[in-house]
């Protein structure tokens, strides 16, 4: 009996140490985190626009894009096309063809460069009527993360209204949006939207471009909630531990 009640003492002991612990060791870290993810912040700004500058917002084809192929002289060959996964097109005459990459300018280029063999004036022009590429992805602390369309001139918080807005468990001061910038490396940016919901300015918001990633991440409460639940609680209920508040959960007799 006193052997079970020592063991019980040392798992006390064990909880306790381990939410100081997660407490004291979090806070001065999310404090010097604070001031360095601000100097990050500047330079993933101007890297983004630096992206911008050097990257025109020309729409470059994606698997599932649908396109109309017109042949001004042969318009027997008039096709309306799909993108299949691989990123490729079928085409009469010709061998399949790259399709996912390209602007709708330089597929045409290459249609009429690869059909200058099969016609004599092979006049070609790419109509591009789906726009699958033109979406972001929404997740975290939203009503109904997923895919959604991307409209023009559309912000971050514009995308996490219609992703079914913020829970009562998200942090809009700290939301995260991740680009791909040069040489595809993701460049995650900050973005308050606390002050965008608290003026009727577009200020503090962040305009997205396609397949943005935009993150919203939980409170510091809902994450400290979270760890009771998985660290403390779930030991309790498991291992059946009185942490002196007045009640014991017995796992043996839970139903």
């Amino acid at each position: 009996m006193e052997g079970e009640m020592a063991m019980k003492r040392r798992e006390r002991i064990y909880v306790f140490v381990m939410a100081t612990t997660f407490l004291g060791v979090m806070a001065p870290l999310l404090v010097g985190c604070a001031a360095r993810g601000a100097m990050l912040n500047q330079q993933a700004t101007a890297a983004l626009e630096s992206t911008e500058t050097k990257n025109p917002a020309e729409y470059r084809i994606h698997p599932g894009d649908q396109m109309d192929i017109k042949f001004f002289f042969n318009p027997e060959l008039n096709e309306t096309v799909l993108v299949r996964p691989d990123g490729k097109i079928s085409l009469q005459l010709i061998d399949d063809v790259q399709a996912a990459g390209l602007t709708a300018t330089q597929l045409d280029e290459e249609l009429t460069r690869r059909y200058a063999q099969e016609l004599r004036k092979p006049a070609v022009t790419v109509i591009v009527r789906t726009f699958t590429g033109r979406q972001v992805y929404v997740g975290g602390e939203v009503g109904n993360p997923g895919l959604i369309n991307l409209g023009l001139g559309m912000t971050a918080l514009q995308a996490v209204i219609n992703a079914g807005g913020f829970k009562d468990t998200a942090r809009p001061g700290a939301v995260i949006v991740i680009r791909k910038g040069p040489d595809n490396r993701p460049i995650p940016v900050r973005v308050d939207l606390d002050q965008a919901l608290d003026t009727e300015s577009a200020e503090g918001d962040f305009p997205l471009q396609p397949q943005d990633i935009v993150y919203v991440p939980r409170t510091w409460i809902a994450q400290a909630n979270l760890f009771v639940k998985q660290y403390i609680q779930d030991l309790i209920l498991y291992r059946g531990i009185s942490l002196g508040f007045g009640y014991q959960i017995n796992p043996d007799t839970r139903r």
